[in-house]
């Protein structure tokens, strides 16, 4: 589940907590069933891959039905249907229809509906696409866009408490919010077809539908019901009247102190990554620059394909191919695993290269003077070259480590809920990205700061026994 208002989102008043009308359908489906659910966080683009790799057993999440993903996915019946919303500047007057988006500049989110509506009904519209809902409408506000499409839900919780935009009353397109389960999964399609009807039979799912304020004419023709909403949206007016609150710097500061514990477990999970990823990048580094540097030619060139290869190919893949390809061919990871295989093998390939550097560092007359000593060449290696290697690549494999630390947020797409994942749920439910991002840039500096100190200790203690011995021998 990866989502924002009224979706699926973290509730302002207890941010340990998930909230909205979608987290309430699945609790209501769940019990039904007689079953338990657990949330599994993933990437929205990234929902259908986790489904079929087996991460979760079903997909409720904003996941319209459409004729494409039907070739991969069973869909359950509808749970509800609405439409595409087209937003404007409060001032603009001429955009009245999708025909007055010509040569205009227009957002929405990456891999739904309306961007398939836009590409296809308005090609001369210059199409701007957003990972969050929020950046698009934040961007029509300060006149960056000149329109949003997105889901009529998004547009009233997202566009409607804002001054500066107006949605407009149009009814664009027709989309049906399903379940999706895997292909081979018709038991538990079933299942869930039966727990809908129930759901809408005794009037549940459209109490739901009340409460967070989008129930509408579609859903009320597709179930032969009235059109008028029974129930006060209680869930719609709180979370309007959290998001038109003033907050001074003191409500501000308890906030922040509220998120500590929450943003201190994807802080620990986030450093957990990293550091075995660097371990693993270390030892995979060492043994890579060795095969190349003295090794036997046919050692040398794998050795030179695994650095071009995993340097030269964006990390983002290597995790979709691990995570998502690998389940193809017989080999599933768990999300930590294959995070932490990722990061090494990509960091191994930058780690080999420094310290292939460190070996070309050392002189020769270091080796000639240790086989004149009576050591072989592996002992020359072991005991001469690679410790004062090992001593000049120190401030480069530092610098490296900071930086996979903060490339760890990249495991986000394969379902493990991290420290910047974590951020981007607290400000889009918070609208507060300045200060929430202050305090979660402070946390990565603090996790980072230690490991930086402890690189110069080192540094410092063997610069500080190379002059002893310096000065012992003369």
């Amino acid at each position: 589940i990866e989502s924002g208002a009224p979706f699926a989102f973290k509730d302002p008043k207890n941010p340990n907590q998930t909230i909205g009308f979608e987290a309430e359908i699945a609790a209501a489906l769940a019990e039904r069933l007689g079953q338990s659910h657990l949330q599994i966080q993933n990437q929205w683009d990234g929902l259908i891959q986790g489904l079929n790799r087996g991460d979760y057993d079903l997909v409720i999440n904003g996941l319209e039905i459409t004729p494409d993903r039907e070739q991969v996915v069973n869909f359950s019946k509808p749970y509800f249907i609405t439409s595409e919303a087209l937003t404007v500047r409060a001032a603009t007057f001429d955009i009245n229809s999708m025909a007055d988006l010509k040569n205009r500049k227009v957002g929405t989110l990456d891999g739904s509906l309306a961007l398939r509506i836009l590409r296809t009904e308005t090609p001369e519209a210059e199409v701007v696409v957003y990972d969050e809902e929020v950046h698009a409408y934040n961007d029509l506000a300060e006149e960056r866009l000149d329109a949003v499409l997105l889901d009529y839900p998004i547009a009233l919780y997202y566009a409607k408490p804002n001054p500066k935009l107006k949605t407009l009353s149009l009814e664009i397109g027709r989309m049906e919010y399903g379940i999706a389960v895997r292909k081979g999964d018709l038991e538990r399609l079933n299942q869930i077809n039966r727990a809908i009807n129930e759901l809408i039979a005794d009037g549940t799912l459209r109490k739901i539908l009340e409460r967070w304020g989008i129930w509408n004419n579609l859903t009320a023709q597709e179930w032969g019901l009235g059109a008028d909403a029974l129930t006060e949206p209680t869930a719609y007016q709180e979370y309007l009247h959290h998001t038109g609150q003033e907050r001074n710097w003191k409500t501000r500061l308890s906030q922040y102190i509220s998120f500590l514990p929450i943003l201190g477990k994807g802080a620990l999970l986030t450093l957990g990554i990293s550091v075995v990823s660097m371990f693993l990048a270390i030892a995979i580094g060492l043994i890579v620059a060795m095969m190349r540097q003295y090794g036997p030619p046919y050692l040398a060139n794998v050795a030179i394909a695994f650095v071009e290869v995993f340097r030269g190919t964006p990390l983002l893949i290597q995790l979709y191919l691990i995570f998502y390809g690998l389940p193809h061919l017989g080999l599933r990871l768990d999300p930590f695993m294959a995070a932490v295989i990722g990061l090494g093998l990509n960091y191994g390939a930058c780690e080999a290269e420094n310290y292939r550097a460190g070996l070309l560092s050392v002189p020769k007359p270091q080796m000639d003077a240790a086989l004149a000593l009576g050591m072989n060449r592996k002992q020359a290696i072991r005991y001469i070259i690679v410790p004062q290697a090992m001593r000049l690549v120190l401030p480069p494999v530092t610098n490296d480590f900071i930086a996979l630390l903060k490339d760890s947020s990249l495991v986000s797409v394969i379902t493990m809920v991290e420290l910047t994942t974590i951020y981007g749920q607290l400000a889009s439910t918070y609208f507060d990205y300045l200060g929430i991002g202050i305090l979660v840039a402070g946390i990565y500096f603090a996790l980072g700061l230690p490991f930086v100190r402890l690189s110069r200790y080192f540094e410092n203690r063997l610069a500080r026994e190379r002059r002893i011995k310096s000065s012992s021998q003369l």
